[in-house]
Order: structure tokens, then C-alpha cells, then sequence
């Protein structure tokens, strides 16, 4: 019986550890009216934020923000976003004539 009970907490102890561990957030700087996106967010001395932003790989650090969990599924949709936008910018490649 006590190792039923200690088999069910540890399972119930990984399965909370594993829920609270990811994220997915999507963070706004209210000055500039920028939008980030990212997973992991370190809080820095004097109530500042810092992160990396997941649609250009650079880390990020802000002094305001506001910070919202976001579902999965509208975290892709905005990566999946980003990635359509910069390939309609991108300039094609034509053949040079002589």
C-alpha cells in the first residue's frame, strides 16, 4: 500500500513538473507597440524582463511590458506569420540577361 501511495504522488509530481514547465508567451512592449514571442522569460532586477524572441533569434530585454500566456496552437500561427511575411519581402531571383 505505502508504495502504491509514493508511485501515485511521484506520477502526480512529474505530471505538474511537466505542465509547469513550458510556456509559450507573447510579450508587448506598450512604448513602441512591438510584439515578441517567446518560451522562456527571465525576470531582471528593477522589474525588468528578458528574453529571446523566437521570430528573430535576438535576446530582448525590457524595463515595461505586458506578458500573456498564449495557447500553442496561436503561438505557431504567429511564428508561421512572421515566416510568410519575410518570404513575400524577399526579392526573387531573375536571371540576368546579356
Amino acid at each position: 500500500m505505502r508504495h502504491k501511495i509514493l508511485a501515485i504522488l511521484l506520477a502526480m509530481f512529474f505530471l505538474v513538473a511537466i505542465l509547469g514547465c513550458g510556456g509559450y508567451y507573447m510579450v508587448k512592449d506598450p512604448a513602441s507597440g512591438s510584439v515578441y514571442y517567446t518560451t522562456k522569460i527571465k525576470d531582471e532586477r528593477g522589474g525588468a524582463v528578458k528574453f529571446t524572441d523566437e521570430k528573430t533569434k535576438t535576446n530582448v530585454t525590457l524595463q515595461n511590458s505586458e506578458i500573456k500566456q498564449i495557447p500553442k496552437k496561436e503561438f505557431k500561427s504567429a511564428l508561421e506569420a512572421k515566416e510568410a511575411t519575410e518570404m513575400k519581402e524577399a526579392p526573387e531571383s531573375k536571371p540576368v540577361k546579356d
